[in-house]
Parts: C-alpha cells; sequence; structure tokens
C-alpha cells in the first residue's frame, strides 16, 4: 500500500528512508539569539518521530544583522549557531529521518523594525507591495559579501552533522529577487541579462560545492511561476518557461533536487494557499519542471491525502511529495500511512491560522500555531496525556468542535465521555462553515472527530437536549457546556423580524433558499462574506454592507483576498460605512456614517451577518447542581475554529 511514498529516495549520494518531505514553514520557536530551542527540537522531532523521510527547517539567517525573518527565527550566521543543531541532528536521527537547514535571506521582503530598523538590502530599490518596508539597493560589494554569507552558514550546516542544504531561492526572497526581472534592475554583473541574474545564486552554489565538497547533498527551492497576473502585475517576471530554464541550467552546476514551489509576497495565495485552493492545483509545476532534468524534483501542491500524494510519485509528476502545514496538523501522516489508517489522518484544512499566527508573532508574541492541532508547537508543555480518568463521567452538551475535542482528549486520558448533541449530526458551526463553495475542507475535520468518536468508543446522544435529572443520573465528575452561539439579530433594529429577513444560519443551513433574487447580507465578517459567495452561486444579486470603513474589518488578508475575487467574478456590489438601521418591507434603511446622510436600498430578501452571541442559558442552572461546569468554545467566547478547539481541548487535559 502506498508503495511509492515509502520507497527509498536519493538526494545525491543520501539515502531518504521515504519520499515524504515536511517542507520548511517559519513557526517563531527559536531563541531571540537565533539558537535551536528545545521548543524546535520538540517540534521536529516529534515529525520525525511520525515517520517523515526528510525534514527541511524553517527559513535559517544567513545573517543575523540585515536578514532575519522575525524576532525568533533560527539563524546560520555564527559559529555559536553549530552546537543547537548538533542536538538537533541528534533527535531527528533517533528516527531514521533527515534533516536539511534552508538557509535565506528575506531582501525587500524582510522586516526593518527586526533588522535593525534600516532598509532592507535588496537588488534593486523596490518595494515589496506586501510587506511595505523601506529598501535600499545593495552595493555589488554587499551582494558579494552576502554571498560569502551564504557559503559559510553551508560550512557550519556540515559541521552541526546537517544532512543537506536548501538554498531558498523562491517566494520572493533574496535570491528570487535577483533571479527575477521584476524586482531585479541592476547594472553590474549582478543584473540585466539571464546570465547575471543568476550569477548571484550561481556563486553561492560554487561556494558550496568549494568548502564542503561535491558530495555534500544541495537543493534550491524555486517558485518556478511568480504568478504577477494573479496581482494584476504588468511586469515581466518568472512565468513557467523562465522557471524551467533556471532549473536546467541549476542543473548543469550540480545541485542534487529542486523543490518546485511558486509565488511570491504580492502573490502570497500561490505560495501558502487558502482553503479554496484544490489539492494538486499546482502540480503541473512539478511536471514541467520533471520532464526537462534529471535530478529528483519535490513538489507541493495543498497535498493532504496518501492516495493523491502516491499516485503523484506513480504518475511521473514528481519524486519527493512535501507538505508543511500537513505535517504541523498531523504529525503521524506518514506513520498512519504507511499502517494503512488514513482514515484517522488529521488534514489541514487550510484556514491559514497558522500563517496568521505567525506573521503577528512579533507583536502578539505568540508563535505560530495550528487550528487543529494545539499539540503543534507545544509538544513540550502538552506531551503525553495523563491516563488517570478512572472511567469517571464527563457530560459534555453540544458536539462542535469544542466538545469533540474535549470528549477525544477525555477519552485518551481514560474519562467516559458522554456528548448531547440537540441536532442529528455531530460537527456543530462546522456544518455551517462548510457549505460555501469551496469550503468542503471543514468537512475532513467533522470526518476526523467521526473516526475519533469510533476508534475511541465515545457515547452520543444524539437529537438530545438533556435535562438536569437526565445529568444527575451520570453522576458526572465534570459537566461541558459546548452550546456554541446564536446569530444577533438587534430587536433594535426595526423591521428585523420581517418576513423577508434572515440569518446566515437559515441560508447556511438551507432551511432558507432563495434563487435569482436581489439579495442584501448586511456585515462583512468572514461568514458574512462566504455566505454572500454561497448565495451569488445560487444565481442571486449580491449587494454588501458593512458599517466600519473596510470590507472584512480583522479578517486575515490572505483569506480576505480569496473571498474577495471570488465575489468579484459574480460583480457584488459592496458598501462600506453603511449602519442598518431600519428595514421596511423591502427596503432597508442604512445611516452613511462618513457623511451623516440616509439611503435607502430596495431587495427581494436581506440576510443579517452581524456577528454572533454566546449560548449560555444552561450555565447558572449547571453551576447550581455540579462542581466542576465549564464552558467551551463558542459558549465561552464566540470565536475561530482554533479558539474552539483550543478551550475544547484545555478544559480535558487540566481536568
Amino acid at each position: 500500500m502506498y508503495e511509492n511514498l515509502f520507497k527509498i529516495g536519493k538526494i545525491g549520494s543520501l539515502e531518504i528512508k521515504n519520499r515524504i518531505v515536511m517542507e520548511p514553514m517559519g513557526n517563531f520557536y527559536a531563541n531571540e539569539d537565533g539558537t535551536v530551542s528545545e521548543k524546535d527540537i520538540a517540534f521536529y522531532g516529534e515529525r520525525a518521530k511520525g515517520g517523515v523521510g526528510l525534514i527541511i527547517t524553517e527559513v535559517v539567517s544567513v545573517n543575523g544583522e540585515n536578514g532575519r525573518a522575525n524576532s525568533h527565527n533560527l539563524f546560520l550566521s555564527k559559529d555559536m549557531h553549530i552546537p543547537g543543531y548538533k542536538k538537533l541532528v541528534e533527535e531527528i536521527h533517533k528516527y531514521d529521518s533527515k534533516i536539511f537547514v534552508e538557509i535565506y535571506h528575506p531582501g525587500r521582503q524582510g522586516i526593518s523594525a527586526v533588522n535593525g530598523n534600516k532598509p532592507m538590502l535588496a537588488p534593486s530599490a523596490i518595494e515589496c507591495k506586501c510587506a511595505h518596508q523601506p529598501v535600499r539597493a545593495m552595493t555589488t560589494e554587499e551582494a558579494e559579501e552576502l554571498v560569502q554569507d551564504f557559503i559559510n552558514a553551508a560550512v557550519r550546516a556540515k559541521k552541526a552533522g546537517i544532512d543537506g542544504v536548501e538554498l531558498h531561492a523562491a517566494h520572493g526572497y533574496l535570491i528570487n529577487q535577483f533571479l527575477s526581472p521584476y524586482t531585479n534592475k541592476r547594472s553590474d554583473k549582478y543584473g540585466g541579462s539571464f546570465e547575471n541574474r543568476i550569477r548571484f545564486l550561481e556563486e553561492i552554489i560554487l561556494g558550496i560545492r568549494e568548502k564542503c565538497g561535491k558530495e555534500y547533498p544541495l537543493i534550491v527551492r524555486l517558485s518556478v511561476d511568480e504568478f504577477l497576473r494573479f496581482a494584476n502585475i504588468e511586469e515581466k517576471g518568472i512565468e513557467l518557461k523562465d522557471g524551467v530554464e533556471i532549473v536546467k541550467y541549476l542543473e548543469k552546476l550540480g545541485i542534487d533536487a529542486i523543490d518546485v514551489s511558486a509565488g511570491i509576497y504580492e502573490t502570497m495565495n500561490t505560495a501558502w494557499e487558502p482553503s479554496s485552493f484544490e489539492q494538486g492545483w499546482k502540480k503541473n509545476l512539478a511536471a514541467s519542471v520533471k520532464e526537462e532534468v534529471n535530478i529528483p524534483v519535490f513538489s507541493t501542491a495543498v497535498i493532504r491525502d496518501p492516495a493523491y500524494a502516491d499516485n503523484m510519485i506513480a504518475e511521473g509528476i514528481c519524486d519527493f511529495v512535501g507538505s508543511a502545514r500537513q505535517h504541523v496538523a498531523d504529525p503521524e501522516w506518514a506513520n498512519k500511512t504507511r499502517q494503512g489508517n488514513t482514515d484517522k489522518i488529521r488534514k489541514c484544512i487550510s484556514c491559514l491560522t497558522c500563517m496568521e499566527s505567525l506573521m503577528s508573532a512579533d507583536i502578539t508574541g505568540v508563535p505560530m500555531h495550528c487550528a487543529v492541532n494545539v499539540q503543534a508547537g507545544e509538544e513540550l508543555k502538552y506531551s503525553d496525556f495523563k491516563e488517570d480518568g478512572d472511567g469517571r463521567t464527563v457530560v459534555i452538551i453540544g458536539a462542535g468542535p469544542s466538545g469533540l475535542e474535549a470528549a477525544r482528549v477525555l477519552a485518551l486520558r481514560k474519562f467516559r465521555p458522554v456528548l448531547f448533541e440537540q441536532k442529528s449530526q455531530i460537527g456543530g458551526q462546522l456544518e455551517y462553515a462548510n457549505k460555501p463553495p469551496e469550503k468542503d475542507k471543514i468537512t475532513w475535520l467533522i470526518d476526523y472527530y467521526k473516526d475519533q468518536c469510533n476508534e475511541l468508543a465515545i457515547e452520543i446522544r444524539l437529537n438530545k437536549k438533556p435535562t438536569i435529572d437526565e445529568i444527575k443520573e451520570l453522576n458526572p465528575y465534570a459537566v461541558f457546556i459546548a452550546e456554541g452561539s446564536n446569530p444577533i439579530m438587534p430587536k433594535s433594529i426595526k423591521g428585523i423580524d420581517g418576513k423577508n429577513v434572515f440569518s446566515t444560519t437559515e441560508i447556511l443551513t438551507g432551511s432558507v433558499k432563495i434563487y435569482n433574487k436581489k439579495v442584501s447580507v448586511v456585515g462583512s465578517g468572514m461568514t458574512g462574506l462566504e455566505t454572500a459567495h454561497l448565495l451569488a452561486s445560487m444565481g442571486n444579486e449580491i449587494t454588501i454592507f458593512e458599517m466600519a470603513e473596510d470590507i472584512g474589518p480583522g479578517l486575515f488578508f490572505q483569506n480576505l483576498i480569496d473571498i474577495q475575487e471570488k465575489l468579484m467574478k459574480f460583480n457584488t456590489k459592496q458598501y462600506t460605512n453603511h449602519k442598518l438601521s431600519r428595514i421596511f418591507e423591502n427596503t432597508a434603511e442604512f445611516e452613511v456614517i462618513n457623511e451623516g446622510s440616509i439611503k435607502k436600498y430596495d431587495f427581494d430578501y436581506i440576510v443579517i451577518s452581524l456577528g454572533t452571541q454566546s449560548n449560555t442559558y444552561l450555565k447558572d442552572e449547571l453551576s447550581t447542581n455540579f462542581e466542576i461546569v465549564e464552558l467551551l468554545g463558542d459558549s465561552k467566547k464566540p470565536g475561530r475554529i482554533r479558539k474552539a478547539v483550543e478551550t475544547g481541548f484545555l478544559a480535558a487535559y487540566n481536568l
């Protein structure tokens, strides 16, 4: 089973036990001085223990003065960093896995505040339209010094026992910036012609070969297509045909493998995809490269399913299948696949909680975390579960993500969780979230919990809202309330109870179906926008109203960009600074905040998306009757999937 995934692979002369790669991804786990932390060792060690053949670390800065990613990323800029990597290698090798470091410099995509508040060094003084940081074109001498920094970092990696090095020439970082005519406008030896633009990378490769030897494994990660067209950028960049030519040139230089990727910061959604991107959507990039070269080809393309990954190798699309987020979501992906337990895999749902938390980490101080795996990055804190439940009963009211996660952890701790769910199926709010177009990955999480409930023999009583007496009969040690939340329908808005006014819940559950009508959606949070997308796909003419100055206030920009692209295809109208004040039959009346005026619009139907309020009606009565009562998920505070899963996990783990 999955024989292609579990064939021995080779990178140069180095044998890899299988074809499964954990690709690099920033995490904010390193010590502030760039040394490897105990958290790093535990995090990567858990993935090696989970069966991954090759782990490639997060970005490792070759220059700690002007090239760091954030205040807690890894360095290899000084000899003082070597000892930590030796400990990391020792941990990874315990499980017969191999480990590479991804050495890099951010260039114009770096953050000035964590790099001495100086302009970021880049091939040319072209500001990144996403990072918006001050940029300075480096001198020829500075470029030559950075070439040496990359070489020195590789030398240190080899001294530390690291199995190989990956040069990060993808995603718009420094090496990518030299390669692309979009970001390289130089006139010296590093700019102009193809040969000059690739010279920076070529000198690094040749220098590493000279210092580390031809046998030391060397990979290049490359955005073979920058997808500038996705951002409506008309300037010339790297397109697939150019990427293939670059790889062919690099093969002649003697690199051992190519790690195919795509995108830069301006086209970030093609590098770190939101949930709407289908599995395998860019596998053609790897396939196009593999047709032209003989070195091993790595492919990443939202790979989640083992059978899909195995087929990619079988079909000759690639030699190694990589993912970062999937191995964050489930470190046991490889072992579960090898054992044939693929139904037990906790698949990444591409919600981008990891990227959002990483990008805000310098401000919040909270490292990268995962929506579906609370233990990711916290392996030292939440390791083995104490099996001290002694069969004591814990009643959980509500089988949404928080209740299900609590039940899972309680069962692992040998408690007896009893789930009550008033609906006919488990999932809670997840069963609303998976209804808009291209949101089917949410169903993967529901399926995971269904499997866990079966595996752990968790008792679930569907179509049941328990009474106090029924709960008392179970003599529970604790009661968890995970009843979720209800949509806010402000009674202060006259006419909100009209027959043509509905909540998003009514639309998402399908209890109300609207086709080919003129519909307004009031509120542009993610639920409102995704409900608008669903309604638009049903042939309705959609107008979105938002009282804030911008559509999607507080939403992570990648998800907002993604949903806005979908909505624009349906020509939705969008109005900001509009506060709903009154509904009269088919007319919606708004206060235009920035103008101080009143405007009226006519619609067939009006859908309200003004947030949710916690469902806590049972709390007081339960607290009177039982000693330990806890609120979970939206019952505690309305929020996203991560918060729901986290509250369930912590309540069960700490009980």
